[in-house]
């Protein structure tokens, strides 16, 4: 696995456009716990080349502190697991995200074939009320498993918690890192590490640029040291 699990990590997806993505990379502190991800959107819209323009980016931003930049491709990986995870390490991605609601064939494969490209597996367990009844199939664990409150759930469903509930559950079995997605504000965030999650994945606040974007990330930072 390429992340520690000594440390938490604040998670930035980026998901507008690519001169976006350019100007809030440029903004963004220097910190080997900055995990940039290409969001979905943009991989549907550019492509593989998302993938690669983050980390050519963010590698010109950090190769001057050595400290190594990690993408992590937001696929939604629901099919041909092997042939997504090698698209994702030939544009220079560290991980990528497979749905816990693929089939189960297909994220075997897909943590099988992160292992063997040498990049981080992560499981997103969107809309599953028991994460834990789909691990206990896999041959194999993945390095991360991703708790996810969705957009949509959010907008339309203002009911629906972030799911912190499952983070002890899911930690009491299996050795694994836990990503929570689905809040942005300081308090969610707080929320997040104080209940063990390791990675928090944000986007909101970093979908446009504004004069106070490196600022929020550097917050983000401080709260889940």
């Amino acid at each position: 696995m390429l992340l520690s699990k000594k440390k938490r990590y604040l998670q930035v997806a980026l998901n507008s456009t690519m001169d976006e993505a350019y100007q809030i990379i440029q903004s963004l502190p220097v910190s080997d716990r900055i995990l940039l991800e290409a969001g979905t959107p943009l991989i549907k819209e550019f492509g593989a080349s998302a993938i690669r323009n983050l980390y050519d980016w963010w590698g010109a931003r950090t190769h001057s502190q050595d400290v190594f930049p990690y993408i992590v491709a937001d696929l939604k990986t629901m099919d041909r697991g092997e042939t997504e995870v090698r698209m994702a390490r030939v544009a220079g991605a560290s991980a990528a995200i497979c749905l816990g609601q693929a089939p189960i064939e297909t994220i075997n494969s897909f943590v099988e074939n992160c292992e063997i490209n040498e990049i981080d597996s992560m499981i997103d367990m969107m809309n599953i009320e028991f994460p834990i009844k789909v691990l206990r199939k896999l041959k194999k664990q993945p390095n991360v498993v991703l708790l996810h409150r969705g957009v949509d759930e959010e907008k339309f469903n203002k009911d629906k918690p972030i799911p912190y509930i499952q983070i002890n559950k899911v930690l009491s079995s299996y050795n694994v890192l836990i990503s929570i997605a689905g809040g942005d504000t300081i308090r969610e965030v707080q929320r997040a590490v104080f209940n063990g999650a390791s990675i928090v994945v944000v986007w909101r606040e970093f979908y446009n640029l504004t004069d106070k974007t490196g600022k929020l990330a550097e917050e983000f930072l401080r709260e889940i040291k």
